[in-house]
């Protein structure tokens, strides 16, 4: 649990001590395979929470991108992330299919991200909802979503960047996700965005 983790390794003791080596972990390339398959207005609803980030966080993830070896430009590509893994994998990595992991982003060959980029990337909604203060965070990322992200959306176009199926009565279930008076995303519907759904999660919702 790589936030967990970050409330120890952005330590001052530990950011000072230079044996303190943090190893690559794998939920963050995840979590990255999920953003990049993501809609456009999850991505901007991502890159509002990852403005929330605390120093610590922002340490651990620095520590992340760094194993990745950015470019003198500051980016990464999926040729880094294999590289890295190729480095850094560990026996529970390889026993968890990294290989066919790897071959599943293959399609994202051409994808450059920043450090900014690669935090919305990174995060972890479900950690960040089980830590302190989660409702302030999230409503302060939503009043930058509002300013950056947030845009009028039909709910018939909500339902397709889901990718929710013809089984679910969409104006139904997401109903409330849409702010009446402008069309615009509303709270309920930003915080439910960030988790992500599915067909399956949205049918359970009716």
């Amino acid at each position: 649990m790589h936030y967990l983790k970050s409330s120890l390794v952005g330590h001052p003791w530990i950011k000072n001590n230079n044996d303190e080596k943090v190893p690559l972990d794998i939920l963050i390339v995840k979590l990255m395979k999920a953003y990049m398959r993501s809609s456009a207005l999850r991505k901007a609803a991502l890159q509002a929470v990852a403005k929330t980030l605390t120093v610590d966080e922002l340490f651990y993830l620095k520590e992340q991108f760094t194993l990745l070896e950015p470019t003198e430009s500051g980016t990464i590509s999926l040729d880094n992330i294999k590289a890295a893994l190729t480095i850094y994998a560990t026996d529970a990595m390889k026993e968890s299919r990294v290989l066919e992991f790897l071959a599943s982003l293959n399609r994202l060959q051409n994808r450059q991200m920043d450090f900014e980029e690669f935090c919305a990337a990174a995060l972890s909604v479900h950690q960040l909802e089980s830590r302190d203060r989660w409702e302030q965070r999230a409503r302060c990322a939503y009043e930058l979503f509002e300013k950056n992200g947030n845009r009028a959306i039909v709910i018939e176009e909500l339902a397709s960047e889901l990718g929710v199926g013809p089984s679910v009565p969409v104006h139904a279930v997401l109903h409330d996700w849409i702010r009446h008076t402008d069309g615009k995303l509303s709270f309920l519907g930003f915080v439910k965005l960030l988790r992500g759904a599915s067909s399956r999660s949205l049918a359970k919702a009716r």
